[in-house]
């Protein structure tokens, strides 16, 4: 028997819900794979020696990257304020600090799949690339957003129950008698429909 109602339809899971979990774990199943290896060929300890290293390198690329963005960010307020020009990078070039800190939590994770990858994002010319190839991504899924405001989105958004069907309603204001506006029938009102 059918009542007319579509059954209501489960969102699609997204491939990067489905394949980044996945991608987590076996990364970090290889990671205590290779250390374990590293550890029987050489000693545990210099495997320690190697994860504090890292940790210590982490911190300090970090810090510095941090330094140089809070130089870059005050610079910038101290040029505004006094009327200099536009948005400018400061002296000492605000580009690639999200992946230069990117780089040091790479290093402070314990790994050594994740310290190459570190190591690998404090070279400049792999990250510029990476910086070119993260721009062009990103405007690329800008573009195919679909041109709208907040009223689109708020126009859009309705209660459902679980059984599919649409609460219409209205908001009713009690504002006082004065801001009622005067109604010659007082019977029910019908429901609004879009």
């Amino acid at each position: 028997m059918t009542t007319g109602t579509q059954p209501p339809t489960v969102p699609k899971r997204s491939r990067a819900r489905t394949f980044v979990p996945l991608g987590i774990a076996a990364w970090l199943v290889l990671e205590i794979w290779l250390l374990t290896v590293v550890a029987g060929a050489t000693s545990g300890l210099l495997v320690l020696l190697l994860l504090i290293g890292g940790l210590l390198l982490g911190s300090g690329v970090i810090k510095r990257a941090g330094r140089r963005a809070f130089r870059n960010l005050s610079e910038t307020v101290r040029r505004q304020q006094s009327g200099g020009g536009g948005p400018q990078a400061a002296s000492g070039g605000g580009e690639g600090n999200a992946l230069i800190m990117l780089a040091g939590l790479l290093l402070i994770i314990p790994g050594f799949l994740s310290d190459a990858a570190g190591l690998l994002l404090l070279i400049p010319p792999v990250r510029k690339s990476l910086a070119r190839l993260a721009e062009r991504s990103l405007d690329k899924r800008m573009r195919a957003v679909v041109p709208g405001g907040f009223g689109d989105a708020f126009q859009q958004a309705r209660v459902r129950h679980p059984d599919g069907k649409v609460v219409q309603g209205e908001v009713v204001r009690d504002d006082g008698p004065a801001s009622r506006p005067a109604r010659d029938d007082l019977g029910p009102r019908p429901p609004l429909t879009p």
